[in-house]
């Protein structure tokens, strides 16, 4: 399930709790994550591939 940052609008592969498929760790600033059913927008190695 794809998961929101909030701040920035951006979507990544991976969910809320984990840690994106770029690297991004959604356990820190948790309230900054959402799962989301949105399409991935993120265009780093491990969200787009």
């Amino acid at each position: 399930m794809p998961v929101k940052h909030k701040p920035t609008g951006e979507v990544h592969k991976g969910q809320k709790g984990g840690t994106t498929g770029c690297g991004f760790d959604t356990k820190e600033h948790s309230d900054h994550w959402v799962n989301t059913s949105e399409k991935i927008t993120c265009d780093k190695n491990g969200c787009k591939n």
